[in-house]
C-alpha cells in the first residue's frame, strides 16, 4: 500500500501523490491537475511583473501600453506561474531583493489552496541582470573566444548566483545567428556562423543547468533575419536557410545541452507569427524534436498577436492562437491568459485540453525544480538561515556579494581571450616598453559604460536611475593603461561624443595626438534600448559607418602623422576599409564587460597575447548589407555586379604577437562512406619567442550539391595554447553527418560525392585541403544526427621536436 507524506499540523494543503517526491513526476502532476479548478489551472500559465513601469522609457517593446495594473494579492488566491524580474526591474541591493522575493513567495504560497511557489525568472544574457552583479562580456565576445569550456564556466557562475538569491529560470542564451550586421541585437548573438553559435550556446546551457537553473533558448526562430535589419520586422527566409542556418543552434542546445525551456520569437515568418505557428512550436519542437520543457512567450508577444500582427480579434483570440500553437506561459505579465482565458474556456471558444496541455508542462517543470515538495523553503541559500518574520531589509543589506573576486577574474579571462588583433602592419603593438608620451583619445576611452552591452544592468536598467551608483567597479581603458604604464604620460581627450555631430572637441584630440609618440583612438558604440543607443535592442543602423563623427575624428588623428592604433569597443562590426593600411594597428573588442578595460590594456601592452577570432566578418564598405560569409557562389564577388561584398577581415580572422607553423598530418583515405567518419589532423608549432594561442578552424566545401551551398562553412575548431618552440598535434573526428544539408524536398540528407575539408586560420585563410569522396547511398538524417565535430589537442611535444 502506497503512503504519501502527511501534511504538517499547520499545513492546509491536501496530502496526495502530488506532494510525494518519491513518486514519478508525471504521476504527481496528474494528481495535482485533477484537483485544480480552471482558475487555478490558468493561474499557472502566466507571470506577474511587480513594479514594471507603465510610464517613461521601458525595457521591453511597447511596455507602457501593454502593462495592465495587477493586484498580486488578489491574483495569488489562485496561485501564480511566474514572478518576472524581481531583481532586474529596478536597482535593489541583492540581499534586500532576495529577502523581498522570499517574502513574496511566502505570501504566494500562503494564499493559494495548494501553496505552489512561482518560478522566478531573470535575464542573464551577459551576467545576472541585477544591481551589483558581475557584468560579463556580451555573447558576441563569447563567440570571439572560440572557447566553449570557458563559457560553460561563466554560465555556471551566473547560474549559481541566480539560484543563490531564489531565481529558478534564466532567459538565455540567445541562439539567433547574425544575418544582417546592421541589426541592433547583433551584440546579443554569438556570431554569424551556426556551428559557432551552436557549440558556444550549448556550452552556456550546460553551465546554467549545472547550477540548477532552467535555461531558456531564445529567440525561436528566425528573429535575426528581419527585413532591413529592423527590430521585430517581418522575416522572409526560405526553408533551407531556416533548416541549415537558423534551427541547428536550437537543435544542438536541446539535444546536447538539455535545455529546459524555449522562448518563441516576436517575428513573423512568411506572414505567420511564430507565436501562432503550431508547425514550429508543436510539430517541429514537440513532435519531431521530442522537446518536453516549457515554451514561454517573449515579453507581451501573446498580446502582440492582437495589437501588432493583427491576426487575433481580441485578447481571448490571441490566447487561443498562442495556446493552440504551443505557447505554455504568457510573459512578462498577465493579459490574455487570466480571466479572459477562463471566460473563453467556459463559453467554449477555447478547449480546456489546451490549458491542460500547457499546465502539465509547467507543473512538470516546477516538480523537477522541487517547488511541489513538502520541504521546499522560500529562503534562498544566500540569506542567513535565521531570517524570520522580524528580519527587515536593513538587517540583511550588503550581505550578498554578486561580484566576488572569482567572478571578476573569470570576466577578465573571457575579455582577454575575446580581444581580436585585426591588423598590426607597422608592429605598433604591443606598445613599446619605453613609450613615454601616449595620447588616449576618443569617446569610448574613459567611460565605464563603453564596456557594457544593452542587457547589462547599468545599461539596461541603471540608465533609468541616473542618481543610483553603477554598483560595480568598471575601470576604463584610460584607467587601465595608467595602471599598466605608470612611467608614461597619458593625455586624454574625448574628441567627440559617440553619435553626436559636434566636432568642437577635435582640436584638443588632434593636439594631444600631434604631441605624442603614439595615439590610441578608442572609438565605438553606446549600448542602449529602443533608439537610446547606437547598439542594442531596437538600435538598428542604416549602414555600417562608425556612429556620429567618429570616422572624421579618426581621419583627423591620422593626419597628424603620429602612429594611430584604432581600438574599437562595439556591439557590431563596422566598415573599416576607409582606414585600411593607414592605422598602425587595429584592435576589436565586443563590449568586453566590467574587466574589459584591464583586458584591453593587457593586450595593448603585450602582457597578454591576443587570441580572439572574429565571430563576424569586418566589412570593407559600409553598404552592401545584408552579408555574412555563408555565401553560395552567386553571393560572392563576381563580374556581374559592381558591388564587391568581400569583407576586409573575414570570419575567424585574428592575429597574434607570435608566429605559428602548421604541418598537415597524413591525409585520410580518399573514400568515406556516407555513414562513416575519419580523422583529420595537423601539428601546430609556435615558432615565435612568446607564448600564444592559435585557433585551428575546419571548414567544409561541397563542390557540387542538389541545392546551392555556402562556399565554406565552419564544422570544427580548436584553441591550441603553445609556449615558445612548443608543438601540439590536433585531431578532428569528422563524420559524414556534418556534410548534411536540407535538400529540395525539405529532407536533411548526406549526398554521395566529393567534399573538401579545409584546415584554416580563418574562413579565407586556408592552410591545407583534404579531399574526400563520400560513397554509398544517400542518407536521410534527423535531429539525432551527429551535430558536433570532436577535437583532441594532444599534450605539448618537446620544444626541440
Amino acid at each position: 500500500m502506497t503512503t504519501h507524506p502527511a501534511p504538517a499540523a499547520d499545513d492546509p494543503r491536501p496530502a496526495g501523490p502530488w506532494r510525494d517526491p518519491a513518486q514519478d513526476p508525471h504521476v504527481r502532476v496528474a494528481d495535482l491537475m485533477a484537483r485544480m479548478t480552471l482558475e487555478e489551472k490558468t493561474a499557472q500559465l502566466y507571470g506577474v511583473w511587480v513594479g514594471a513601469d507603465t510610464g517613461g522609457d521601458g525595457v521591453a517593446p511597447h511596455q507602457n501600453e501593454m502593462c495592465d495594473p495587477v493586484d498580486l494579492k488578489a491574483l495569488s488566491a489562485h496561485g501564480l506561474g511566474q514572478l518576472t524580474r524581481p531583481f532586474g526591474t529596478a536597482p535593489v541591493d541583492p540581499a534586500v531583493g532576495a529577502l523581498a522575493l522570499a517574502r513574496a513567495q511566502q505570501q504566494l504560497t500562503a494564499a493559494g489552496r495548494f501553496g505552489i511557489p512561482a518560478v522566478a525568472h531573470e535575464e542573464c544574457l551577459a551576467g545576472f541582470t541585477a544591481w551589483g552583479a558581475t557584468a560579463y562580456p556580451v555573447p558576441l565576445a563569447w563567440g570571439a573566444t572560440f572557447d566553449p569550456e570557458l563559457i560553460t564556466e561563466m554560465a555556471h557562475r551566473i547560474g549559481r548566483d541566480l539560484r543563490s538569491v531564489g531565481i529558478h529560470q534564466g532567459l538565455a542564451p540567445v541562439l539567433d545567428v547574425a544575418r544582417d550586421l546592421r541589426w541592433g541585437r547583433v551584440e546579443e548573438t554569438i556570431g554569424e556562423d551556426p556551428y559557432l553559435v551552436s557549440t558556444i550556446g550549448t556550452a552556456y546551457v550546460r553551465g546554467l543547468r549545472s547550477a540548477g537553473l532552467v535555461a531558456t533558448l531564445k529567440h525561436f526562430v528566425g528573429y535575426s533575419a528581419s527585413t532591413g535589419a529592423r527590430n521585430l520586422a517581418p522575416v522572409r527566409v526560405g526553408a533551407r536557410e531556416l533548416g541549415d542556418v537558423m534551427l541547428p543552434p536550437f537543435e544542438m542546445a536541446l539535444h546536447e545541452g538539455g535545455a529546459d525551456s524555449v522562448m518563441h520569437s516576436y517575428t513573423e515568418i512568411d506572414g505567420l507569427p511564430v507565436a501562432a505557428d503550431p508547425a514550429l512550436l508543436t510539430e517541429l519542437l514537440r513532435d519531431t524534436w521530442q522537446f518536453t520543457g516549457t515554451v514561454v512567450a517573449d515579453y507581451f508577444a501573446v498580446g502582440f498577436l492582437e495589437t501588432l500582427h493583427r491576426v487575433a480579434a481580441d485578447r481571448a483570440d490571441s490566447a487561443r492562437l498562442a495556446l493552440t500553437a504551443g505557447v505554455d506561459v504568457e510573459l512578462p505579465t498577465v493579459r490574455a491568459y487570466g480571466d479572459t482565458l477562463v471566460e473563453a474556456v467556459r463559453d467554449g471558444r477555447i478547449p480546456e485540453r489546451l490549458v491542460d496541455r500547457a499546465l502539465h508542462r509547467v507543473l512538470l517543470q516546477k516538480c523537477r525544480l522541487g517547488l511541489l515538495d513538502p520541504d521546499w523553503s522560500p529562503l534562498p541559500p544566500a540569506l542567513p538561515a535565521g531570517c524570520g518574520a522580524d528580519t527587515g531589509p536593513e538587517d540583511v543589506r550588503g550581505g550578498i556579494d554578486l561580484d566576488p573576486p572569482g567572478n571578476r577574474a573569470l570576466a577578465r579571462r573571457i575579455a582577454e581571450q575575446s580581444v581580436v588583433l585585426l591588423a598590426n602592419p607597422a608592429g605598433a603593438l604591443p606598445i613599446a616598453p619605453g613609450a613615454r608620451r601616449i595620447a588616449v583619445v576618443g569617446p569610448r576611452a574613459h567611460d565605464p559604460l563603453a564596456m557594457l552591452g544593452c542587457y547589462s544592468f547599468p545599461s539596461h536598467v541603471g540608465a533609468h536611475h541616473p542618481d543610483i551608483p553603477l554598483g560595480l567597479d568598471i575601470p576604463t581603458v584610460l584607467d587601465a593603461l595608467r595602471d599598466r604604464l605608470p612611467g608614461a604620460a597619458l593625455e586624454f581627450a574625448p574628441g567627440c561624443t559617440v553619435d553626436g555631430a559636434d566636432t568642437a572637441g577635435f582640436a584638443d584630440a588632434v593636439r594631444a595626438a600631434a604631441g605624442a609618440e603614439l595615439c590610441l583612438a578608442v572609438l565605438g558604440d553606446r549600448a542602449g534600448l529602443f533608439g537610446r543607443g547606437t547598439s542594442g535592442e531596437g538600435c538598428d543602423a542604416p549602414d555600417l559607418r562608425l556612429p556620429g563623427v567618429q570616422g572624421d575624428l579618426l581621419d583627423a588623428l591620422l593626419a597628424t602623422g603620429t602612429p594611430v592604433v584604432l581600438v574599437l569597443l562595439t556591439g557590431r562590426p563596422y566598415a573599416l576599409g576607409r582606414w585600411h593600411g593607414r592605422c598602425a594597428a587595429a584592435v576589436q573588442a565586443f563590449f568586453p564587460g566590467e574587466e574589459g578595460g584591464p583586458a584591453l590594456a593587457a593586450v595593448l601592452t603585450g602582457d597578454v597575447d591576443p587570441s580572439g577570432r572574429l565571430p563576424v566578418s569586418i566589412p570593407r564598405e559600409p553598404g552592401g548589407q545584408p552579408w555574412t560569409y555563408l555565401q553560395p557562389p552567386l553571393g560572392l564577388a563576381n563580374g556581374v555586379s559592381s558591388l564587391d561584398p568581400t569583407p576586409l577581415h573575414p570570419f575567424g580572422h585574428g592575429l597574434s604577437y607570435t608566429r605559428f607553423e602548421w604541418t598537415p598530418g597524413p591525409d585520410p583515405l580518399p573514400r568515406l562512406a556516407t555513414d562513416a567518419g575519419t580523422d583529420v589532423q595537423l601539428t601546430v608549432r609556435n615558432s615565435g619567442e612568446r607564448a600564444g594561442i592559435e585557433t585551428v578552424q575546419l571548414y567544409l566545401h561541397d563542390p557540387v550539391a542538389r541545392t546551392t551551398r555556402p562556399d565554406a562553412r565552419l564544422i570544427g575548431y580548436a584553441r591550441v595554447p603553445l609556449g615558445p618552440g612548443e608543438s601540439r598535434r590536433v585531431r578532428f573526428r569528422f563524420h559524414a553527418d556534418l556534410a548534411s544539408c536540407t535538400g529540395p524536398d525539405g529532407r536533411r540528407t548526406v549526398e554521395p560525392g566529393e567534399i573538401q575539408l579545409r584546415l584554416a586560420a580563418s574562413s579565407a585563410d586556408v592552410r591545407h585541403t583534404v579531399r574526400l569522396e563520400l560513397t554509398g547511398p544517400e542518407r536521410e538524417l534527423d535531429h539525432r544526427r551527429r551535430m558536433s565535430c570532436p577535437v583532441a589537442v594532444e599534450r605539448p611535444l618537446n620544444r626541440h621536436t
